[in-house]
């Protein structure tokens, strides 16, 4: 790491205290002594699984989601729970509770940091094979649908920009990647 860009907390004080998000205001001291404010949102991070069937379809959710007044296609996920919940305990809920499978099969693809510009969200994507189908059974305030999808088909929809969802974008690309190596 380049210890001449390390910025330095001052001060932090709560701006928001919100059931999943944590608005902060930090004061920090900036590499050449001069102090700046940094505005940023504390998550406790989440998970994500991009379920693949033996016939090559890859299982979507749809969602709307308020933020953008959207219906996304997404990869199921959702935040972890407890402070310190595994990340792959949490993948393996988010798969049944919105699409109803479990696996015999996951692994880590990746992680990523979603927006590094204001928020410390770190999102765990994994994939899931050896699918056995069961009851969806989502949270009670989420409404979802979930859909099966050819791999080749969601490749060229995250081309067209027909799925944008960041973590979604990834999976599937990675996948892809995988399933290509595998071959």
């Amino acid at each position: 790491m380049d210890e001449k860009l390390i910025e330095k907390k001052i001060s932090s004080e709560n701006v928001f205290d919100g059931v999943l998000l944590h608005v902060k205001k930090d004061t920090v001291e900036l590499p050449n002594g001069h102090q700046a404010p940094r505005e940023w949102i504390k998550h406790p991070g989440a998970a994500a699984v991009i379920p693949l069937l033996p016939d090559g379809n890859i299982i979507l959710v749809k969602q709307f989601r308020y933020p953008i007044g959207q219906v996304t296609l997404e990869i199921p996920a959702g935040k972890l729970d407890a402070e310190g919940e595994d990340p792959l305990d949490c993948a393996n809920r988010e798969l049944s509770e919105e699409t109803g499978y479990t696996a015999g099969k996951i692994w880590k693809l990746t992680s990523i940091a979603t927006t590094v510009g204001f928020s410390n969200e770190w999102i765990h994507i994994y994939a899931a094979e050896d699918l056995t189908p069961g009851k969806q059974h989502p949270d009670d305030d989420e409404f979802i649908n979930y859909l099966k999808v050819p791999l080749n088909d969601a490749v060229k929809m995250v081309e067209e920009g027909k799925i944008f969802d960041s973590k979604s974008v990834i999976a599937i690309l990675f996948l892809s990647k995988y399933v290509s190596n595998k071959s």
